[in-house]
């Protein structure tokens, strides 16, 4: 189902991935915004509305009525990189975009043991911008990433304190790669602004998804969830600048051929817990795992390649954790205060594709409750991303040392209502 997809072996050596600058490697956490306000802690257990869908599917169990929930989370990121050993040196400012992650959820009950719901949301995604005459254009140019899960789920509540829920996701996928010639340009006696390759396409895939609650009683729960791997296959065109893909190919003689390129989403677990300690006081907390070492290779593979492979790029991942606290007040029967922490592991070894680091979240929010049908959730959350250096070998053969900077500021708001 993938269309107009182009790409270069001598530029796409991180072909398809870039950075997000929100979590590890290219995760989205950004579900909701009642979740953004508490570092998203504790969320397979706190079911406060239905975004907890995107979560854990079996928290369905605790709704006694219909209820709908909808967010907008606003992302201004700032990712500053720099080289360090390269003559001319070059700084790239501001090289994430500022985005938009919607989401909306809807849970109904359909008896005392059974409930059915839909979320609509991204686990994955990234956006990049380098400039269009930066030097190393052939490794950071404009690279877009758009995943949707619509995700249909259903609970069952086996007894008063254990539940379970299970869903499949349908995936759809949209991508964008511009490259550029750089420092490559005199090769070619062009501009280094001169676009070295482009790549579009989209696809749609099927994963699923599972989850527990078990209800300790009314003021202590525990949650656990997983979240299937996802194999995205794009298919499209091959272009080979240089004969490492495709036999006879040179510079004077580009070579395209059909091909593919596949990505990997890799499966989440999740546990976390819920403690109301008193009328006005909880605390909740999380830990995520995200199996990123299956992110291995980015490989592009034809008939018409030597081997059958046009071109490989190795990817050096393991798999990371996400360690979450957080706490809720209840001020008033109309407002509810929330703060929270998060440390998320780096994923992977930093390059210019993926300048992955370590990221502190500290968060804030409050919901608002209008009356016993309607509420209104605000969050917002200072991440900051642990400065760093890295190197990596460009399509020269040559390995430069780079720099990276970068913190962002994440804003949500969100809708719930019962009906």
């Amino acid at each position: 189902m993938s269309k107009n997809i182009k790409f270069s072996s001598i530029a796409v050596t991180a072909a398809f991935m870039s950075l997000n600058v929100n979590a590890a490697g290219f995760q989205v956490n950004e579900h909701s915004a009642s979740g953004l306000g508490r570092a998203f802690s504790g969320e397979v257990a706190v079911a406060d509305n239905a975004s907890v869908l995107a979560r854990n599917p079996a928290a369905m169990a605790m709704f006694d009525r219909m209820e709908f929930s909808g967010s907008l989370s606003l992302i201004d990121p700032s990712i500053d990189i720099s080289t360090v050993d390269s003559s001319p040196s070059q700084t790239y400012n501001n090289v994430a975009p500022f985005a938009a992650v919607p989401a909306g959820y809807f849970i109904q009950p359909i008896n005392d043991q059974l409930a059915w719901g839909i979320g609509i949301f991204s686990s994955y995604g990234f956006a990049t911008d380098y400039p269009s005459d930066a030097n190393f254009g052939a490794l950071a140019g404009m690279t877009d990433l758009i995943t949707l899960n619509i995700n249909p789920n259903i609970s069952w509540r086996i007894n008063e304190q254990f539940s379970v829920g299970a869903g499949v996701s349908l995936v759809y996928a949209d991508a964008e790669l511009n490259r550029n010639f750089g420092s490559l340009a005199p090769i070619y006696d062009t501009e280094p602004s001169q676009t070295l390759l482009n790549l579009q396409g989209d696809t749609w895939e099927w994963g699923w998804n599972i989850g527990a609650l078990w209800e300790l009683d009314e003021n202590n729960r525990f949650g656990f969830s997983y979240r299937s791997q996802v194999d995205l296959e794009f298919e499209g065109k091959f272009t080979d600048y240089q004969g490492s893909g495709v036999a006879g190919a040179s510079p004077t003689n580009p070579t395209t051929v059909d091909g593919v390129l596949k990505v990997p989403l890799p499966a989440i677990a999740e546990f976390g817990g819920f403690h109301q300690l008193s009328k006005q006081w909880a605390v909740h907390y999380g830990v995520q795992w995200t199996q990123w070492s299956k992110f291995t290779e980015l490989k592009a593979t034809s008939d018409d390649c030597i081997n059958n492979t046009c071109l490989v790029k190795e990817e050096d991942y393991d798999d990371n954790f996400r360690y979450s606290i957080g706490a809720t007040y209840t001020l008033n029967p109309e407002w509810i205060l929330r703060t929270g922490f998060a440390f998320d592991e780096q994923a992977g070894q930093a390059t210019l594709s993926i300048p992955d680091t370590d990221r502190y979240w500290y968060s804030a929010g409050f919901t608002y409750l209008y009356s016993n049908d309607l509420s209104f959730d605000l969050g917002v959350t200072y991440l900051y991303g642990k400065s760093n250096t890295f190197k990596e070998e460009y399509v020269d053969g040559r390995e430069y040392e780079f720099s990276g900077k970068n913190y962002a500021w994440l804003g949500a708001a969100q809708v719930n209502y019962k009906f």
